[in-house]
């Protein structure tokens, strides 16, 4: 029989506790203020917190009983979009924004690359603009948009987020 746990607190990644199980979730659910999430196992966990929070891949959930529940960021379907250079990366990623569509925008080693999720029409659209586009499956982390927050609060997206 499955039990329904509740969630209390949010831990980001490295918070260094021992988890007991886990939820492996797509970018798009684990943007959370209140949802019940599946747990590998059988069980589920009821989040009801007072702002959304992005649940970052290896973050945790505190239980209501101390234990801690690890977040995983699922496989998603994704294209990897390289760029001629610096320049036409950010000319490529204006385009993305353009049109709404969800970017990872990361640099390792030297190497820069965005990372959208698949849609023929985006594709067809950056190799005319001269992208090197293929085919990727990984964990998806876009950027939270300017106004991933609450507007009630004291934050504001033309501000610095503490």
């Amino acid at each position: 029989m499955s039990a329904t746990l509740r969630a209390v607190s949010y831990l980001p990644p490295g918070h260094g506790g021992s988890t007991w199980d886990l939820a492996v979730l797509l970018h798009d659910r684990r943007r959370v203020r209140r949802r019940a999430i599946p747990l590998v196992h059988g069980d589920s966990v009821l989040v009801d917190f007072p702002q959304p929070v992005t649940l970052e891949d290896r973050s945790a959930l505190k239980l209501d009983d101390g234990r801690l529940v690890e977040i995983v960021a699922g496989e998603e379907q994704l294209y990897d979009v390289r760029a001629r250079d610096s320049t036409h990366l950010m000319q490529l990623c204006w385009h993305i924004g353009n049109r709404h569509a969800k970017a990872q925008i990361e640099r390792e080693d030297g190497n820069e690359r965005i990372l959208i999720l698949r849609d023929h029409v985006l594709r067809d659209m950056l190799v005319g603009l001269g992208a090197t586009v293929t085919e990727a499956s990984e964990p998806f982390a876009p950027m939270d948009g300017a106004y991933a927050h609450s507007h009630g609060s004291d934050e504001h997206a033309l501000l610095y987020r503490k």
